[in-house]
This record gives C-alpha cells, structure tokens and sequence, in this order.
C-alpha cells in the first residue's frame, strides 16, 4: 500500500514564542511582532512549505499528557546562506546575541561552510553555504 501525502509543514515546539520568533526573525523570516504572543503561529515559505510554532500550553491543550523530550532535540532545521562569510556572520550574530553555539563555523568535507546554533529550546539550527569549487 501507498500512502499518497505531501509534506506540508515542519512544527517546532516552543517555550517562549517572543523568544523563539525573536531566534528565527534574525535568520531572515518574515513573523510579524503582533505574533509574539500567539498560542500558534505559521509561517509560508518558498514552495509552499509552512513552519509552525506551537507553545508547550497549545500542545498540552489537546494532549495532556505531553511532556517535552530532556535533552538535544531531534529535528533540526536547515537555512541556506549565500556564502560562506555569511555563514560566518550569522553564527557570530546569533551566538552574539545570546543563543547557543552548538558547532562553529567550518568547511566541511561534504563541500559547504557549515555551522548549528541552537534555537531557544535546543533545536540545532544548521546554516550552511557552498564553498567555492
């Protein structure tokens, strides 16, 4: 059997949502300050691609019983940079302005400049750029 499903959205779980859009407004996405204190918030991307920010509140809402993982997270998300100094410049800016550093910056063998920084609730945050053949 084949199910026939598209992927649609990516969700992240958030302690602070002023605090976790405030991470992810510095990589570049367009969230509108009145978002802050949203329950749930989405965001489009290109392709048609949604993220979802969902407090801990909303997912006990519906779940109860839900209790968020201790630990490293298990979902990371990907931001393209146009080059590798920008790759160097956005880890600075963000580990800069207080957020986690989970791996500097370097030139990795796949053949791209790759960083993770951590988001406020410890989701690794991978930005990356190709090198230049």
């Amino acid at each position: 059997m084949t199910i026939e499903a598209r992927l649609d959205a990516v969700g992240v779980l958030v302690a602070d949502m002023a605090k976790a859009l405030q991470f992810y407004r510095a990589l570049g996405l367009a969230i509108p300050a009145e978002a802050d204190d949203q329950p749930h918030v989405e965001v489009a991307l290109p392709g048609g691609l949604r993220l979802l920010f969902d407090t801990e509140e909303t997912i006990r809402s519906f779940h109860p019983d839900w209790r968020p993982v201790v630990g490293a997270g298990r979902v990371a998300l990907a931001f393209a940079l146009p080059d590798a100094a920008a790759v160097d410049a956005a880890y600075a800016a963000l580990v800069g302005a207080g957020h986690q550093g989970e791996l500097a910056p370097f030139d990795a063998f796949w053949g791209q400049r790759y960083a993770v920084v951590n988001d406020p609730d410890g989701n690794g945050v991978d930005l990356f750029a190709p090198l230049p053949s």
